[in-house]
């Protein structure tokens, strides 16, 4: 069930200007509170600079729509279903929340509920953390290989030459031993 939960929390984690960050309509799902909850964290500007959490552009947003959508389709019943934000005008586009955004809700929303959603989306961030330097570990592994295979290969082309000018070099003494001899 654990497992669940961060899974579900992992496919709430979107990538926008760089950051992995995460909604506050989703952040108040999984803290079963009304996103206008959240959204006056924004009366602590102090407590949520920029790169804790901004207000989403409209093309981010209906890029991430897009990609809410395709969640709720392709999601089982075990996890938890996104409501999507309807009529959303330029005023009221969605907040993103950075990684240190949600660590800094965790001062704001007390409830045991928020208190357990946050261990488990810290964990999910760890958890993508994780992946994403063993997919760089395996890029420059994958780098390594394929530059000694590269090596390798010019390697073995020598050898082949060599092993073709030896056999053509002792095919030509064989012609020259096997001759008819003119003479002496």
């Amino acid at each position: 069930m654990q497992m669940q939960i961060i899974q579900s929390i992992q496919n709430r984690i979107y990538e926008i200007r760089g950051e992995r960050v995460m909604l506050d309509f989703d952040l108040a799902d999984l803290y079963e509170v009304e996103t206008r909850i959240l959204n006056q964290a924004e009366r602590n500007i102090e407590r949520f600079p920029e790169d804790f959490m901004f207000q989403l552009k409209p093309l981010e947003y209906e890029a991430i729509k897009d990609h809410v959508k395709a969640l709720q389709k392709s999601s089982s019943s075990q996890i938890v279903m996104i409501d999507l934000p309807q009529n959303r005008t330029n005023k009221y586009l969605p907040y993103a929340f950075t990684e240190q955004g949600v660590a800094m809700l965790s001062g704001v929303l007390r409830s045991p509920i928020a208190i357990n959603m946050n261990i488990a989306i810290m964990r999910a961030f760890v958890e993508i953390r994780k992946l994403m330097l063993k997919q760089n570990d395996l890029k420059s592994q994958l780098k390594e290989i394929k530059e000694k295979l590269g090596n390798h290969d010019a390697q073995l082309n020598q050898i082949y030459d060599a092993m073709e000018n030896l056999l053509d070099k002792n095919a030509g003494q064989r012609k020259w031993n096997d001759r008819k001899k003119i003479g002496f």
